[in-house]
């Protein structure tokens, strides 16, 4: 069974990217601990990022790195973490968002719901950052 991050990467859910290669996808998460939150998720399905080869660990991490910049370019945040939990879709992903304290690092503040419009227009506005579509 496909997971939750597969059916968006396949377009059978909907998904506000900001990044494709071949080898990952950034979409934005529907429950955002800040604004242009953002998911790396490779395209293989893997469970556990230490099972991840590492030439796909270094390239997600690179991307995020990207992404990284342009957030805080575009957000205007302090500084720009990374979380590599995995608990809640077992399928690797980093978590890249904006931080400017220790408590926006707090999944339990993560927004219940926000509009797909405010969504859209932050994929947008990163895809942007980025330089072009995704």
């Amino acid at each position: 069974m496909a997971t939750l991050f597969t059916r968006i990467l396949n377009g059978e859910l909907p998904g506000h990217f900001v990044w494709r290669d071949e080898r990952c996808a950034v979409f934005l998460s529907i429950n955002p601990l800040t604004a242009g939150h953002s998911l790396v998720v490779p395209v293989a399905e893997v469970d556990h990022w230490l099972d991840l080869d590492v030439e796909t660990n270094m390239h997600l991490t690179a991307v995020a790195h990207r992404v990284g910049r342009a957030i805080m370019e575009t957000f205007g945040t302090e500084r720009v973490a990374t979380v590599m939990a995995g608990f809640e879709v077992p399928h690797v992903h980093l978590h890249v968002f904006g931080a400017d304290s220790m408590s926006d690092l707090d999944f339990a503040n993560a927004a219940a719901s926000v509009d797909q419009s405010e969504l859209a227009a932050d994929a947008a506005r990163l895809r942007e950052a980025l330089g072009g579509e995704a």
